[in-house]
């Protein structure tokens, strides 16, 4: 029987053994879910903020981008109207020099 309690004694102690070994896998195995739990809710917290700051980056260039449109808009109607000046004026000139000529010529008589 001696025999027969030494090898349950044995298998006692390799079964404690076994058992302690999964326990401490099973606790590295919590810390590390617990350390990419972590990770995941501080990545998440970034994301929630950059998606705010995109938005808002977004809001910001839609603005931006119309208010350069009407800068557009206005110069080119600007620049238009500044043509049709200039037009006007080389015909007055044009008008003025014919008319000042006549003059001249009716003086001369």
């Amino acid at each position: 029987m001696t025999q027969q309690g030494a090898a349950m004694q044995t298998y006692n102690n390799e079964l404690v053994k076994c058992l302690e070994e999964l326990c401490s896998k099973r606790e590295e195995l919590n810390r590390q879910i617990q350390q990419e739990e972590e990770e995941k809710a501080r990545l998440q917290q970034e994301i929630r903020v950059l998606t705010d700051k995109l938005s808002r980056v977004n809001e910001s260039l839609a603005r931006r981008l119309a208010a350069r449109a009407d800068f557009d808009r206005t110069i080119a109607e600007t620049e238009a109207a500044y043509m049709k000046i200039l037009e006007s004026s080389q015909t007055l000139l044009s008008v003025l020099k014919r008319e000042a000529g006549n003059l001249s010529k009716a003086a001369d008589l």
